[in-house]
C-alpha cells in the first residue's frame, strides 16, 4: 500500500505569508502615521521623503550580506531574531522627537529586514519543487497586499484610538509575539518530524541532492564571487527589473496615503478604506500571475512564456497609473490606481528568476543581490518622490513611476533573454 504524501510545506507557507503581512505592517504603518507625524515634528514633503527612503538606505546595502547569512544561518534561528530586532525599532519609533531619531529607527528596521526576503526565498526553494515554486512565491508575496489591504483601514482606525506614536508600538509588540510563534513551528524539512518520505521525495523531484554543502557555504562567503553575481546580463536584467517593480510598490508603501489626503482632498478615515481597493488588487494579480504561472509550466509550456509573460504584462498595466493625471473623479483615480497595482502583482513573482537562473550554490547570494537592486528603489524613489511634489503637483511623480515600469518591461524582453540556469565551472 502507497503512503500518501504529508503536505506540511503548506504550513510553512502559512508562516512566512503571515511574516510577510508583519514585514509589511513595520514597513508601511509610518505611511498612515506621516500626516500626524509630520505636523508633530514639523517635517516638510522633502523631509517625509528622506524618511520614507530611510529604511531602503540600510536595507538596499545589506541585502548581499544578508544573502549569504541566510546561507549560512539556519532559518530557524535567524528568522526570529531579525524579527524581533525589527520589531523593537519600529517600537522605539513610538517614542521620537526629533528628525534625527525617526531616520535611526527607520535605518535599524531596515537593518534587520534585510535577510528576510532572500530567507523566504530560501525556504521556498527548500521546501518546494520548481513545479510549484512560483504559486508558492506568489502566495507569500500576496502577504504584502492583501495583509495591507485589510491592515490599512485597521491601522488608520489604531492610529485613530492611540495616536500616531501607538500605532507603531503596538506593531511592534505584534512582532515580537510572532518571532517566538516562528521558532516554536518552524523545522528545515529534513528536521520536521511530520513530513513524511513520500512528501520529501516531491520537494526534491528533479533536484540533484546537494552533497556540497560546506562547500557551497564557502562559496557563499568568498567575496569574489560578486564577480559571478553582477558578471551576467541575465542577472541584470532580473536586477533592473525587480528595482522598477519596486519603485511602483515604494509609492504605494509611502506617499500613497499622502496622495489621498493632501493632493485629492480625502478625509483621514475614508482614505484609508479608499487605500486598501489597490493593495485588493495588487493580491488578485499576485495569485493570478503565480497559479497561472506554474499551471502553463505543468502544461509543458516554455519557461520563457511561462515565467516571463506575467511579469511584462504585469509591467505593461502598471503604465496605467499616469491616466490618474487626467482626472479629478474620485472613482477614477482609484481604479487607475488599482489597475497599475494589479500590474505590479502580476509582474510579483519575479522572485522566481532568482530560483530558475542562479546557480544552486549562489542561490542566497544573488537574492541578496537581487533583493539589493531592488532596495535600492526603497532609498531612491521616495526621496525622487518628495521632491518631485515639493512644488505641490503630483502628477510628475504619477508620471516617474509610470516610466520606471517601461524600464522594467524592457529590462526583462532586451537582457534576461532565455530563462535558463547559469552553470558554474567547478
Amino acid at each position: 500500500m502507497t503512503t500518501k504524501a504529508t503536505h506540511k510545506r503548506y504550513n510553512i507557507l502559512l508562516l512566512i505569508f503571515i511574516s510577510v503581512v508583519i514585514n509589511y505592517m513595520d514597513r508601511t504603518n509610518i505611511s498612515v502615521a506621516a500626516s500626524a507625524m509630520s505636523d508633530e515634528l514639523s517635517l516638510s514633503a522633502v523631509q517625509m521623503g528622506l524618511v520614507f527612503s530611510a529604511f531602503g538606505w540600510t536595507y538596499s546595502i545589506l541585502q548581499i550580506p544578508g544573502g549569504i547569512a541566510v546561507d549560512v544561518v539556519k532559518a530557524r534561528v535567524l528568522y526570529p531574531f531579525i524579527l524581533v530586532a525589527w520589531s523593537l525599532a519600529t517600537l522605539v519609533q513610538g517614542f521620537v522627537t526629533s528628525l534625527a531619531a525617526l531616520l535611526g529607527c527607520r535605518m535599524a528596521i531596515g537593518v534587520f529586514e534585510a535577510p528576510s526576503y532572500p530567507c523566504n526565498n530560501k525556504i521556498v526553494t527548500s521546501w518546494f519543487p520548481e513545479s510549484e515554486r512560483a504559486s508558492a512565491i506568489a502566495v507569500y508575496t500576496s502577504g504584502q497586499f492583501i495583509g495591507l489591504a485589510f491592515l490599512m483601514p485597521v491601522l488608520v482606525g489604531i492610529q485613530e484610538w492611540v495616536g500616531w506614536r501607538g500605532l507603531f508600538i503596538v506593531s511592534g509588540i505584534i512582532g515580537i509575539l510572532w518571532a517566538a510563534i516562528w521558532y516554536v513551528f518552524y523545522r528545515d524539512p529534513q528536521d520536521h518530524k511530520n513530513v513524511n518520505a513520500e512528501e520529501l521525495a516531491h520537494i526534491t523531484q528533479g533536484v540533484r541532492p546537494d552533497t556540497e554543502t560546506k562547500a557551497a557555504k564557502r562559496i557563499q562567503l568568498n567575496m569574489s564571487n560578486l564577480k559571478l553575481a553582477f558578471g551576467h546580463k541575465k542577472l541584470w536584467g532580473i536586477y533592473i527589473g525587480q528595482f522598477c517593480l519596486g519603485g511602483t510598490l515604494i509609492f504605494f508603501l509611502t506617499w500613497f496615503p499622502s496622495y489621498l489626503v493632501e493632493y485629492r482632498g480625502l478625509d483621514f478615515i475614508k482614505s484609508g478604506f479608499l487605500a486598501s481597493i489597490p493593495f485588493l488588487a495588487a493580491f488578485v494579480g499576485v495569485l493570478a500571475s503565480g497559479f497561472t504561472s506554474d499551471y502553463l509550466t505543468r502544461r509543458g509550456v516554455s519557461k520563457d512564456i511561462a515565467r516571463k509573460a506575467p511579469v511584462i504584462t504585469g509591467m505593461l498595466l502598471t503604465m496605467s497609473i499616469v491616466g490618474a493625471n487626467y482626472t479629478d473623479d474620485t472613482f477614477w483615480v482609484i481604479a487607475f490606481l488599482s489597475i497599475a497595482f494589479f500590474g505590479n502583482g502580476l509582474a510579483s513573482i519575479a522572485w522566481v528568476f532568482v530560483s530558475l537562473i542562479a546557480p544552486k550554490t549562489h542561490v542566497g547570494l544573488i537574492g541578496g543581490c537581487f533583493n539589493f537592486i531592488a532596495g535600492l528603489s526603497a532609498v531612491v524613489v521616495p526621496f525622487i518622490i518628495g521632491l518631485l511634489v515639493s512644488g505641490g503637483d503630483f502628477k510628475p511623480a504619477l508620471l516617474f513611476i509610470a516610466v520606471l515600469a517601461l524600464t522594467g518591461c524592457c529590462a526583462y524582453l532586451f537582457l534576461v533573454g532565455k530563462v535558463q540556469q547559469i552553470e558554474v565551472k567547478e
